[in-house]
């Protein structure tokens, strides 16, 4: 019998295509035949709009990329301009960044499996993992103001030392979050349905995995054994001991594991982190980058003439090109930066996971049904935020 093909648009206004993403997919009665993404409905422009801004006031766009984890995209941008600089970070500022690099992973994750599980009609995971989402959402505002575009890294350190009572509220993340993970586990692990809806679907094997550029979760869930934070490390990460999950079956429910483990693994890395916080300063000794110390700014002139200079023009750069990455929730995130001496990048590029992981959907999904592909675009955790950057 002949196919009948049926063209049919999925997105972009689509609750399970997680922003405004549009698939067109060709469909032999319920059957996958072809899917064609098509990106670029949120305009966004980054690049471009930080060859006209200084390298600090370049930061703030870094956030609106992944919103779900905007401190490891500060953190990424920030170590590829302290290469350019060759600036030594010190190490509480250091310590302090692993940290919240490490919550930030978490609260990404508890958006996956919550909307990754609600995609598949599992509503309680939804609301037990918000609601402890909730926890890191508050600790974010009170370190850096915000609760989602947070900036607090800064080229050289951080913005200012951690608030009173920073080490109690992160300590009781780590004590609470793994009973939470023991409940999402007893909720979805062995359900039936889920099982139903994850086990076989989705397939992508290792060698295609690594030949589309796949990376993170979605990378190591096809069996690759592959992290930069242990396999090019950075910001100390060496320094932590920490499991690399893998998966075996290359399907949606390896992914799910894998991520699952990740999360656990988070915990353990902000404990060791949080007992490695020793006192010190949080900003590079690099004054012609860094802002001076507020009481500084106020008491003298020279020191006020300082901060509004690095404020308004930035600071210059040797000429050169670097590329700086991080293992980001959603994969490797990377920045590659071009100068040509001034104040301003000349070139910036940023590697987004996501867009790269969303280029293999049709290899995962091709000959799947429909209702499958919800499940599929729920596991590769995407973010049109960075794939429209």
């Amino acid at each position: 019998m002949a196919k009948e093909i049926m063209t049919v648009n999925m997105g972009p206004q689509h609750p399970s295509t997680h922003g405004v993403l549009r698939l067109v997919v060709e469909l032999d009665g319920e059957i996958i035949e072809k899917i064609t993404p098509h990106i670029g409905y949120l305009h966004r422009g980054v690049e471009k709009l930080s060859e006209h801004r200084t390298y600090h006031q370049t930061l703030p766009l870094t956030d609106r990329l992944d919103y779900l984890a905007p401190m490891s995209n500060n953190l990424g941008y920030v170590l590829a301009v302290e290469k350019l600089l060759g600036i030594e970070v010190p190490e509480r500022a250091q310590t302090v960044r692993v940290i919240m690099a490490e919550l930030t992973r978490l609260k990404s994750h508890l958006v996956w499996i919550a909307c990754h599980a609600l995609d598949i009609g599992a509503m309680t995971v939804f609301i037990y993992a918000f609601r402890e989402r909730e926890k890191v959402m508050q600790l974010y505002e009170k370190i850096s103001g915000a609760r989602m575009t947070s900036n607090y890294f800064r080229v050289g350190g951080l913005s200012a030392d951690v608030y009173d009572g920073f080490e109690k509220d992160v300590q009781e993340i780590v004590d609470t979050f793994p009973g939470h993970f023991d409940t999402y586990e007893g909720l979805l692990t062995k359900n039936t349905i889920w099982l139903q809806r994850t086990i076989g679907n989705g397939v992508i094997s290792a060698e295609d995995a690594i030949d589309f550029g796949i990376t993170g979760p979605a990378l190591r869930g096809s069996g690759v054994d592959w992290d930069l934070r242990r396999d090019n490390p950075y910001s100390g990460y060496e320094k932590y001991k920490f499991t690399v999950p893998v998966g075996e079956k290359c399907d949606t429910y390896d992914r799910y594991k894998v991520r699952l483990v990740e999360m656990r693994e988070a915990v353990k890395i902000v404990q060791q982190a949080l007992n490695d916080l020793k006192p010190g300063p949080v900003l590079a000794d690099a004054p012609q980058v860094c802002y001076p110390p507020k009481e500084n700014v106020y008491n003298s002139i020279e020191g006020l003439i300082h901060h509004f200079k690095i404020a308004s023009e930035g600071f210059s750069v040797p000429e050169g090109e670097v590329y700086q990455s991080v293992e980001a929730p959603k994969g490797e995130l990377g920045y590659y930066i071009v100068s040509d001496g001034g104040n301003k990048p000349y070139r910036m590029r940023i590697r987004p996971p996501s867009f790269v992981n969303l280029g293999a959907i049709e290899k995962m999904a091709k000959g799947a049904m429909i209702a499958d592909l919800v499940a599929v675009i729920g596991t590769l955790d995407i973010v049109l935020g960075e794939i429209d950057r």
